[in-house]
């Protein structure tokens, strides 16, 4: 077990095998908002070794769910291991069986021969819990997402799309459009002609493609923008041959290669049509999350969280967090602008001065949409990892920020109050470590003043996670979008 003085934050790193299959009840200090029921699902990697082996990248670890149930004004909780066959192969083989995003099993000469012609896709869905198709649905970059009960976190089974379409890798962030009733969201088919697949979901599960569109050299692409009207691909210039992804042997990201000299490449297709209505191209940068996207005129509104290059996925290995290495774990809020007409030009500019990750917007009601507020996790000291939870105006640039010393804070998911008027009414909702007690607990803020609420103290310290969505107990099924 990793020795949690050996650095501050080293416990979030450190693998929780640890299941409470039936909810306990947490101690809160504090006032929960009466309406708050429903529940905060959350998926993550807590399980970083098989035998004697260590998964070589965070976004590896073996994913375990997270509940955090409110009613009443108590709070309760309950975690389980997803099922999925990556994690009960490895607990049958004491092995690494299925490769994941930096680490590959370890195979004989004939294994790997083998794993060419018959790869297997991990659904070690340790990314994202969303609603989808009427199934509460944990994700991952590959096209196996796994649906889970949400009252008990009992695996039930991989989401089977239908008609299915080809692809091997996708993404965890899919976009939902409320007033077309269906979820966006695209894959990769790795080939001699490789292609983006955009895709639709319906609330009853049926899948339709909207567009192809071919591509030489596929992007490394996390999540997408989506407006009213389109469908944003942004590709990063971090890009792959299909043919070394196949014949190298080696972890799937470490196949990509940074070339910054194809700069962005923006691809607007029309979510009726599937027609592309825009190309254009800007400076190289790289992201992993968009914050929103919306038309405006005559142009296309992009915010995401930028980088200058892709270097933070070096800076997320295992063994460098494990180590304390000071890294850069946040990028910047960027602001993309581009026109839609013949002559289509991408201008940027950034929108605050701090640094941001794991941003979330009022997504019920501003998704595709003009926005004001957004809401992230921000570093205070440089070199330190994830300490404070930040909230940027977007029109003002204004920055307010919660922090509270040796306390490490998660993604700030927002819950709009019911009769909500304003844009930033609401909580929210965030795991935060606590490294003083060696423990984790849920944090309630007010979203508009960023002052404490509640604060509800977990059982255990939960390793850090990336994302999840609460989910209203009257629509458990659907709650929870992006």
């Amino acid at each position: 077990m990793l020795d949690k003085t050996s650095f501050p934050y080293g416990a979030g790193f450190r693998s929780l095998t640890r299941e409470i299959l039936e909810p306990v009840t947490l101690p809160v200090r504090g006032e929960l908002p009466a309406w708050l029921e429903g529940a905060l699902l959350r998926t993550g990697p807590s399980k970083f070794e098989v035998g004697t082996r260590t998964y070589n990248h965070w976004f590896d670890g073996l994913a375990m769910l997270h509940r955090f149930g409110f009613g009443r004004g108590r709070v309760t909780y309950a975690n389980r291991f997803l099922m999925s066959k990556a994690f009960t192969a490895a607990a049958e083989t004491g092995k690494i069986t299925y490769a994941e995003f930096a680490t590959d099993p370890c195979r004989t000469l004939f294994g790997r021969v083998a794993a060419i012609f018959d790869p297997k896709l991990t659904d070690n869905c340790n990314v994202n819990v969303v609603g989808a198709g009427g199934e509460t649905v944990a994700f991952t970059e590959t096209t196996m997402p796994m649906r889970f009960a949400p009252g008990t976190l009992a695996t039930l089974g991989v989401f089977d799309y239908q008609p299915p379409l080809r692809g091997q890798v996708s993404i965890a962030h899919p976009h939902y459009d409320a007033a077309r009733k269906r979820h966006y969201s695209y894959m990769v088919e790795f080939g001699l002609q490789s292609r983006y697949r955009l895709f639709g979901v319906a609330d009853d599960g049926a899948q339709a493609q909207i567009a192809e569109l071919p591509v030489d050299r596929p992007a490394y692409m996390h999540s997408f923008a989506m407006t009213e009207r389109y469908l944003v691909l942004v590709e990063f210039p971090l890009t792959v041959s299909a043919l070394d992804l196949k014949l190298s042997g080696k972890p799937f990201i470490q196949n990509y290669r940074w070339e910054p000299e194809r700069g962005l490449r923006f691809h607007v297709v029309d979510k009726e049509s599937g027609e592309i209505v825009a190309t254009a191209r800007g400076e190289a940068a790289f992201a992993f999350h968009h914050v929103n996207a919306f038309e405006d005129g005559d142009g296309i509104v992009i915010d995401m969280i930028a980088y200058s290059d892709a270097r933070i996925i070096e800076e997320l290995y295992l063994a460098r967090l494990r180590a304390g290495t000071p890294i850069d774990a946040t990028g910047t809020l960027t602001r993309f602008r581009m026109t839609l007409g013949a002559d289509v030009d991408v201008t940027r500019e950034t929108l605050a001065p701090v640094s941001l990750e794991l941003p979330r917007i009022n997504y019920e009601a501003h998704a595709g949409k003009p926005y004001r507020y957004v809401w992230g996790t921000g570093i205070r000291s440089p070199g330190d990892f994830l300490d404070s939870i930040v909230k940027v105006d977007t029109k003002t640039g204004d920055v307010a920020r919660w922090y509270e010393d040796g306390v490490y804070p998660g993604e700030p998911v927002f819950v709009p109050a019911p009769s909500a008027k304003a844009e930033d009414d609401g909580v929210l909702l965030s795991v935060v470590l606590d490294i003083k007690k060696d423990v984790s607990f849920l944090l309630v803020l007010d979203a508009s003043s960023l002052t404490e609420k509640a604060r509800a103290e977990a059982p255990h310290a939960i390793p850090f996670h990336f994302h999840g969505n609460y989910f209203a107990s009257a629509n458990v099924s659907k709650g929870g979008r992006e």
